[in-house]
């Protein structure tokens, strides 16, 4: 049986994205995108061996993320070349004299599912040439200078996506005629095969929208929401199979709501926790000698601190020109000062136990509303602090979350809003399921959305 070998493409320097940095080292849920990419080839049984293609000038950066990460099916990394054919080139050429079967893919597709993966390998013991594709949502036309000349139907149209995969002799032997044809350009694999060897059938196995392809800056966003989406599916399951045992859990502003209902849950689940709030304790997380000396009473009492929860928050809906100075003050002091109060004075015992840290913000941080000026602006800020120091504090093992719930009945929200249809509110323990959800998650630097059943698109 012929030997898969993952080839990853990561030549790119990534110009169109606008970092300094090549796209593929950009980091998003903890992790470089190329790391999220190898991993899903590193974690399928049937994929033999991994080669990285990478610019020359980032050999030794790859060298070194593969000894971090501990990949043992990673057995080379080679030097593409100036054209991204040429990345397909050196593959092709260092696994020459084996009778291999080649699964090219994209380093900046980190959201590949063993699904298609699988179906690819599947495809290869019957097809010499494999591509994934998806369909077109949208109308394609075709243009002569600003004039369209055609409109091709959609029903038969389908955008491109990787991995593509080949039978090592498939492949060389497309490259071997295209590299004698003066006017050869090249975008993908399978393009190649398909003018140089018309004879050959392309089978394509379908692929999934999350397989997307990271280039420009405004994919970042979507990179984000997708991984997210993601983060769901290992920690989605029955509480009941979550354990905490032997844990440590301090929470501000846990006397009621969706503070309550977490130290509930975790206490129930076998986890030591300590509740701090103004109303409990009189601590103020506004005020670091407070958050500070609950946290040294909880490390000297248990000798460690595995996780961190701010539940604690303000809102009041009037307009900024009505608010007092002092309404102005607390609100800012308890949103946002807190929040980074909380996070420093914990970073210390968090490093120690590489443990788990998480905030809260809302779904008014997209857009600031009228009479929720203060409390919009805090929120939006939470979240760049979470997915700054979820980068800063990565070599720390500590990871950091935002939870970001819908519409949900906490007393804060009774006094502002009265009584609503219950209908229309998520229930406080649904966010703090989630809460636990994402405290047994590996992910780091998520704004992880929380909605009714039936409202995601809320």
């Amino acid at each position: 049986m012929k030997r898969n070998i993952a080839v990853i493409l990561a030549g790119g320097v990534g110009k169109r994205l606008g970092l300094s940095t090549p796209k593929q080292f950009f980091k998003v849920a903890g992790k470089m995108v190329v790391e999220h990419t190898v991993d899903v080839f590193e974690r399928n049984p049937r994929i033999d061996e991994i080669a990285i293609v990478s610019n020359q000038y980032f050999i030794s950066e790859f060298e070194n993320i593969t000894l971090r990460n501990g990949w043992r099916k990673v057995k080379r990394i080679l030097k593409g070349g100036k054209e991204r054919y040429d990345s397909s080139l050196a593959a092709i050429k260092a696994y020459a004299d084996e009778d291999v079967n080649l699964i090219f893919h994209d380093a900046v597709r980190p959201l590949l599912s063993q699904r298609v993966l699988d179906d690819v390998i599947d495809a290869l013991g019957i097809h010499t040439a494999i591509d994934v594709a998806v369909p077109s949502a949208d109308t394609i036309i075709e243009v002569e200078g600003d004039f369209i000349c055609s409109i091709p139907n959609r029903s038969r149209l389908r955008r491109g996506q990787t991995p593509q995969a080949f039978t090592i002799d498939t492949i060389r032997r497309a490259y071997e005629k295209a590299l004698t044809d003066p006017d050869f350009r090249a975008t993908d694999d399978c393009g190649v095969v398909r003018k140089y060897l018309p004879e050959t059938h392309v089978y394509v196995v379908r692929g999934e929208e999350t397989n997307m392809k990271l280039t420009y800056k405004e994919d970042t966003y979507m990179l984000d929401k997708f991984f997210q989406l993601r983060n769901s599916e290992p920690v989605n399951t029955e509480l009941g199979a979550i354990d905490f045992a032997g844990r440590v859990a301090v929470v501000f502003g846990g006397s009621y709501g969706i503070g309550a209902d977490t130290v509930r849950m975790l206490r129930e689940k076998g986890t030591t926790v300590y509740s701090f709030s103004r109303s409990e304790t009189g601590s103020d997380v506004g005020r670091r000698s407070d958050v500070e000396a609950a946290l040294r009473k909880v490390a000297a009492q248990e000798g460690r601190i595995d996780y961190v929860v701010n539940t604690a928050g303000v809102l009041n809906k009037e307009p900024l020109a009505a608010m007092s100075e002092e309404t102005i003050s607390t609100a800012i002091a308890t949103n946002y000062t807190g929040t980074v109060n909380v996070a420093v004075a914990a970073y210390p015992y968090l490093k120690e136990t590489k443990g788990k840290l998480i905030f809260f913000t809302s779904s008014s941080y997209t857009r600031g509303r009228a009479f929720y000026s203060i409390y919009s602006s805090t929120k939006a800020a939470i979240v760049n602090f979470v997915q700054a120091i979820a980068q800063e504090w990565e070599c720390d093992g500590i990871k950091i979350n935002c939870i970001n719930p819908e519409r949900t009945k906490t007393p804060m929200r009774v006094k502002n809003f009265g009584n609503e249809p219950e209908d229309s509110l998520l229930a406080a323990d649904k966010v703090a399921e989630a809460t636990l959800r994402a405290l047994a998650s590996d992910y780091t630097g998520l704004v992880i959305d929380v909605r009714r059943k039936g409202n995601e698109e809320e």
